[in-house]
């Protein structure tokens, strides 16, 4: 995606319900023995504020993309996806796939065919375009990625389930727009610690909330205490166009799920340290694309991914769904 503007830094995943995951399609793992949990981070005063200062800056980044970029949240009007078929067409006739009723855009504008992981895209009327990266285009083979026709855009969505979202920078969704929450920056949510690799990683089911199996590999686990707390999550890298080979991610919930943060769970990007080790600052835990809006396909955080702790960092719950 990513659907967010670049976090630090972001990893591109999905959005959340509550369901378990499903049993191995190539084989279980076998049982890793359990590394001493990683203690919180230990920050010196001027690390502290540094890091303190860019969570919050990353923050206001964040609020300020959700209410004003041409692809937020607030600006996805429709989705449709392709389920059975090769091609959608988008244009203002009814007779279209994706009806886009607007005089900026021709009766038939364009179809978009999957062609493996990418998508063809052909303008259709005489005079139609659409534009990539600001060029002006009739036809185009592109990865997953978004176009624009007229004032709108529209993102060719891969993750297997072929989709296009429509986004318009007048959507009166904006005006809902009242803020996000976020817990206090808290270190003692933050780790520097190595991952426990799958000894046997296997590819795993993930549901989504478009009730799409997604496929992921199941990389390893990463141990930690929370207030002397033994804690365990899995970190999985989903098996899609886009995803890099080394982008793993973490899709969670916990006691605080339901109550202050979102009740289909958060997601934590996995940053390498570049040393055998790993960043998890669950300060930066963020809600995914779901709490917001219906036009998303978001993974489900995994029953063995529940922690029973509280995790009382990164983004609450802010109500808009």
């Amino acid at each position: 995606m990513p659907d967010r503007p670049t976090r630090l830094p972001a990893l591109a995943l999905a959005c959340a319900g509550l369901l378990s995951l499903a049993p191995a399609l190539v084989a279980p793992a076998l049982a890793a023995s359990r590394p001493r949990p990683a203690p919180p981070v230990r920050l010196a005063r001027a690390a502290a504020d540094s890091i303190r200062a860019a969570i919050e800056q990353d923050r206001r980044d964040t609020e300020e993309w959700l209410r004003t970029s041409p692809t937020s949240y607030f600006a996805a009007i429709l989705r449709r996806d392709f389920e059975e078929r090769a091609s959608l067409t988008v244009g203002r006739d009814g007779s279209n796939d994706v009806r886009v009723d607007d005089p900026e855009i021709a009766a038939r504008h364009l179809r978009v065919t999957v062609v493996g992981d990418s998508f063809r895209v052909e303008a259709l009327d005489e005079a139609a375009t659409f534009t990539v990266r600001g060029e002006s285009r009739r036809a185009a083979t592109l990865p997953p990625s978004t176009i624009g026709i007229g004032r709108f855009q529209v993102r060719l969505s891969h993750q297997r389930f072929p989709a296009l979202i429509v986004f318009d920078p007048k959507s009166p969704r904006y005006a809902e727009y009242r803020g996000l929450s976020w817990y206090p920056v808290d270190f003692r949510y933050r780790f520097e610690l190595p991952l426990t690799p799958n000894p046997r990683p296997d590819t795993v089911i993930v549901m989504s909330t478009r009730g799409n199996a997604r496929r992921a590999l199941r990389a390893g686990w990463f141990d930690f205490a929370i207030g002397g707390r033994a804690c365990r999550l899995e970190a999985h890298r989903l098996l899609e166009p886009g995803v890099g080979e080394h982008d793993l991610g973490i899709f969670f919930r916990d006691a605080t799920t339901g109550k202050e943060t979102y009740s289909v769970g958060r997601y934590l990007d996995v940053q390498p340290l570049g040393d055998g080790r790993y960043l998890l600052d669950f300060n930066l835990a963020y809600n995914p694309a779901c709490a917001v809006s219906d036009h998303y396909n978001c993974p489900i955080p995994t029953k063995d991914n529940t922690l029973k702790v509280a995790i009382r960092a990164g983004e609450k719950d802010s109500h808009y769904h």
